[in-house]
């Protein structure tokens, strides 16, 4: 696998299933495609607060259901289920603006499924190193808290790289620090991998992280 390769895209269809479940052979797969795009974007941004972590997209010729997994299901699903009809509402208007026309047609279904274990997934804890740099929190304290976090929750091995303008340096450089096993040339073992910016004041810092997971 080496350096370079999506350890995720690299297993897709094999070991991992993808994010985006349906079959299109005709002119409108690139608009189904800008949909699947633009909806995920948009409820990683919206559902933020609600720690959500994976966001899938199934259809059928006249449904779509949107399989969210987060780590605060009662934010999402909010008081009686109100939060869950104002999330309808809202993917309803992206589809929308997206096509240019009604989707009254269109049956849109929600299912909220909550994240076993918030350490042990990759985006959540990237994107709490991103949020602890973007506070000027020393790096070397946040990873270190970071690995060992992760690794008592269960994790064979992690592996953490940032890239960029680290701690205001005037030279962009990579660091990367590790704990456990997390072999990269194994297809078999299971590796979990996401990718978040950390918008610092003083430029963007890229952080990478790897987590070798117990098979499943």
């Amino acid at each position: 696998m080496g350096q370079k390769v999506n350890p995720i895209g690299f297993r897709v269809g094999t070991f991992y299933p993808w994010k985006s479940r349906w079959f299109q052979d005709d002119g409108s797969y690139k608009r189904q495609l800008l949909e699947d795009i633009t909806l995920r974007k948009a409820l990683m941004q919206k559902l933020k607060t609600a720690g959500v972590d994976v966001v899938e997209i199934e259809r059928l010729p006249k449904s779509m259901v949107i399989i969210m997994t987060v780590s605060r299901p009662g934010v999402v699903i909010g008081r009686g289920g109100t939060g869950i009809e104002e999330l309808k509402k809202y993917v309803v208007s992206i589809l929308e603006d997206i096509r240019k026309k009604s989707v009254k047609d269109i049956k849109v279904e929600l299912k909220v499924n909550e994240v076993k274990n918030p350490e042990l997934s990759p985006y959540l804890v990237a994107s709490r190193i991103a949020s602890d740099l973007e506070r000027r929190m020393p790096y070397r304290r946040v990873v270190a808290k970071t690995l060992e976090r992760t690794m008592q929750s269960g994790a064979l091995g992690i592996k953490i790289v940032l890239s960029g303008r680290i701690q205001g340096a005037e030279i962009s450089r990579t660091e990367k620090f590790h704990k456990g096993s997390v072999p990269s040339q194994t297809l078999r073992e299971n590796i979990d991998y996401a990718q978040v910016p950390a918008m610092t004041k003083r430029g963007y810092v890229g952080v990478k992280v790897y987590i070798h997971k117990k098979g499943e």
